[in-house]
């Protein structure tokens, strides 16, 4: 089997959905333009059973099947990122300084391709519970929406996600069992010392040599402190400090990420770091403020889930064009908070040659919608099938 012939038939309205949210982008939690329009086109649909403001502007929408039967839920994100846009396309950007930089529009418009088409055929059983969620770049909206009790008000079962990925074979799946994106912490270190004139450091106490004394010192923590077996990534980002050439400066800054699968690790992590940072200052006579921000956990899929997400991803592309031993990325997902409720799986979408995603250049592969949109559908009726049912062509 192909993409729906369905799907396929309304593959341009997909684009026209898709290529509306592209230049309409808002950021974080405040998508309440990009919510009005999945409200509206929802309603098109005829699904009358539509929840809004879960999240702040995040909005899911119940589709009755036939007869009783559990609830599957699927995820799509909303938000852009706050970064100008460069593709020049006559779609692009309306609004200075955001873009939908990472697919969140055509994720939005797999889920309403996929949603026109449940209200339309309803055969499978049960319901199902359509998410669209705000805040994945770093507003932790899954996060927000599962507190406000997501999974329980609706009786979700078990949930799904797709992400596109450039410079992966177009139209083709990639997953995995178990850890599939790492958690993500955040430290910034706030380093004060005694500046004074750049002619004279024997009369300060400088922060800038702290400073990088500092960034070498975090590097011991992947080298030494931790078993070689286990991911993990210390990355310093950010250093800041200084106005003037012949000014050693009272302050500095010194920021970055930290992305781990293991708590245990990530527990060690920040043990570590807390004591350099001590030991550091020590050393050079400044004082530091460290703040640890322990952000999204690991994105975990279900193996179970896994399984079942592959067959319909099969039934769509093809045993040929369905990678199911993808290797775990240090990237992060907020999708992990819907996983820790409710066992599921995260997939990745092949999107072809193309910039990558968080690029000013890049832009979403219409062409993937309607085959991302078949794997929700077949998923949903293979996963709460029909008797009897059989598999539309």
């Amino acid at each position: 089997m192909a993409v729906i012939n369905r799907i396929a038939d309304f593959a341009e309205d997909m684009k026209t959905w898709r290529r509306w949210i592209h230049a309409h982008p808002e950021l974080q939690l405040e998508c309440h333009e990009t919510a009005a329009y999945v409200v509206e086109r929802l309603r098109e649909f005829g699904i009358d059973e539509i929840h809004e403001g879960i999240g702040v502007s995040g909005v899911v929408a119940i589709i009755e099947g036939q007869g009783p039967g559990p609830t599957i839920g699927l995820r799509a994100d909303m938000d852009a990122l706050p970064m100008e846009e460069m593709t020049g396309l006559d779609y692009a950007s309306t609004v200075p300084g955001r873009m939908h930089a990472c697919g969140h529009d055509g994720h939005t418009a797999m889920l309403l391709g996929a949603a026109r088409y449940l209200a339309e055929t309803r055969r499978f059983r049960g319901r199902v519970a359509l998410i669209f969620q705000p805040a994945e770049e770093g507003g932790g909206g899954a996060k927000m929406m599962c507190d406000e009790g997501l999974m329980e008000r609706f009786d979700i079962s078990e949930v799904y996600g797709i992400h596109n990925m450039p410079d992966h074979e177009e139209g083709a799946f990639f997953m995995a069992p178990g850890p599939v994106m790492a958690a993500v912490d955040t430290f910034h270190i706030h380093i004060k010392g005694k500046g004074g004139h750049g002619a004279f450091p024997q009369e300060t106490r400088d922060p800038l040599i702290a400073a990088t004394s500092l960034v070498q010192a975090l590097q011991t923590i992947v080298s030494r402190n931790h078993t070689a077996t286990e991911d993990l990534v210390v990355s310093v980002t950010q250093i800041h400090a200084g106005s003037a050439d012949n000014i050693i400066p009272d302050t500095a800054f010194v920021g970055g990420t930290v992305r781990t699968f293991n708590p245990e690790v990530q527990d060690m992590v920040e043990e570590r770091m807390r004591a350099i940072v001590a030991g550091q200052m020590a050393a050079f006579g400044c004082e530091a403020e460290l703040s640890y921000e322990r952000g999204y956990p690991a994105t975990v899929n279900d193996p179970e889930k896994v399984e079942e997400a592959a067959k319909a991803a099969r039934d769509v592309v093809g045993d040929a064009r369905v990678v199911t031993d993808k290797r775990r990325e240090m990237g992060a997902e907020d999708f992990s908070y819907m996983l820790e409720k409710r066992p599921g799986a995260y997939l990745f979408l092949g999107a072809g040659d193309g910039p990558m995603v968080h690029h000013p250049k890049y832009d979403f592969n219409d062409r993937v919608a309607p085959i991302g949109a078949s794997f929700f559908a077949r998923l949903v009726e293979m996963r709460q099938p029909l008797e009897g049912a059989g598999a539309e062509g």
